[in-house]
């Protein structure tokens, strides 16, 4: 955890004119401290950062949160992280209002009896959707095994194949290159399965003909690597091929335009107009892509519903797809980073043209 994240915090606190926050979010707590456990809370005021996890994670902490003074949790832990904040003197307080449940904001209303609680939607957050240095090599690593177990799974597309067999193999081959595990569920569609666009691998046997779908990463020291590819079993018919021409058009108009500054809306519609031109719009039912990191899914999205502007040094996929029912579908993914001019991509499968199995 380096300083530059803490002073992201600081900027929250100067904004919204706050003694300290309270961060319960797992992946927020992760990035802020660099404390990987699965329990405990950060409280973080403009000259004191505490972390309050239990005697499971007592050592740990120490060793991963080096920029936070440790406190032992107590019995309950709201009653732990009060005393902290009783003790600075605190008064007025930000919290996750998307992180914590009902249950225990009434916890911490009836602990807060001389503090104010001020609730905070996406500001902390929000200081993860630019990747520093680190987090960018990071997801290139991730990219890079997931290159390599798409490249060691393809061969095994062949009729017969059951779609949760190929997943089991892809995420075998995530491992073997070096994953602590998956991203995600892998998704294996085939065939008329190929036009559900979460298609979870099913007991479906691969036929001559089909259509295959394989959508998956690398989780790679916490961050989440993303890709698809779509390949087909024996010679591809023409409207097949003409399918996944037009969404690797589209794929390519948007990896071309993409850059930081504009909107996940404006994003969106660089692939969109196209695939819309050709009369699928229809069929192309998600957004274009998200941020990806600590999270699989994160914001900003490239989605025609997404205000937000794309910041520099984001990492986003691409992902265009046209899914017809009863047919099959397409879609074609790309992890990127988000640059000033244009974008980089992380992810080096093949792609030019419909692979033929």
């Amino acid at each position: 955890m380096n300083q530059t994240r803490l002073h992201k915090l600081y900027r929250i606190l100067n904004d919204q004119q706050l003694d300290a926050v309270i961060i319960t979010n797992p992946q927020n707590r992760r990035y802020y401290s660099g404390f990987t456990g699965s329990a405990g809370v950060l409280v973080v005021g403009l000259t004191k950062a505490y972390i309050v996890t239990d005697f499971r994670y007592w050592e740990q902490a120490g060793i991963e949160a080096v920029k936070f003074e440790l406190i032992k949790q107590g019995q309950y832990v709201w009653t732990s992280v009060f005393e902290v904040i009783n003790a600075a003197a605190w008064k007025r307080i930000g919290f996750e209002a998307e992180d914590v449940t009902y249950r225990d904001y009434l916890q911490i209303a009836k602990l807060a009896q001389d503090v104010e609680l001020v609730a905070l939607t996406d500001e902390v957050k929000r200081g993860r959707w630019a990747k520093d240095t680190a987090e960018i090599e990071t997801l290139a690593e991730g990219a890079r095994i997931t290159d390599l177990a798409w490249q060691q799974t393809i061969s095994k597309i062949k009729p017969g194949v059951k779609e949760r067999d190929l997943a089991l193999e892809f995420d075998y081959q995530l491992r073997l290159n070096g994953a602590e595990g998956s991203a995600f569920t892998t998704i294996v569609a085939s065939g008329y399965r190929s036009a559900l666009p979460h298609g979870a691998a099913s007991g479906k046997e691969i036929q001559a003909g089909d259509l295959v779908i394989i959508d998956g990463g690398a989780l790679y020291q916490g961050y989440h690597a993303d890709m698809t590819r779509t390949v087909v079993v024996g010679r591809a018919t023409d409207e097949q091929k003409k399918i996944y021409q037009l969404v690797l058009d589209a794929q390519m108009r948007a990896l071309s335009l993409l850059k930081s500054g504009l909107t996940g809306k404006e994003a969106d519609a660089f692939a969109r107009e196209l695939i819309t031109d050709a009369g699928y719009g229809a069929n192309f039912g998600h957004g274009l892509g998200h941020s990806v990191g600590l999270e699989i899914h994160e914001s900003p999205r490239l989605s025609p519903s997404e205000p937000n502007q794309i910041p520099l040094d984001s990492v986003v996929t691409v992902e265009p797809g046209i899914y017809l029912p009863n047919w099959g579908g397409v879609r074609i993914e790309d992890l990127v980073v988000v640059g000033e001019t244009g974008v980089r991509n992380l992810t080096g499968s093949p792609k030019t043209e419909l692979i033929e199995l």
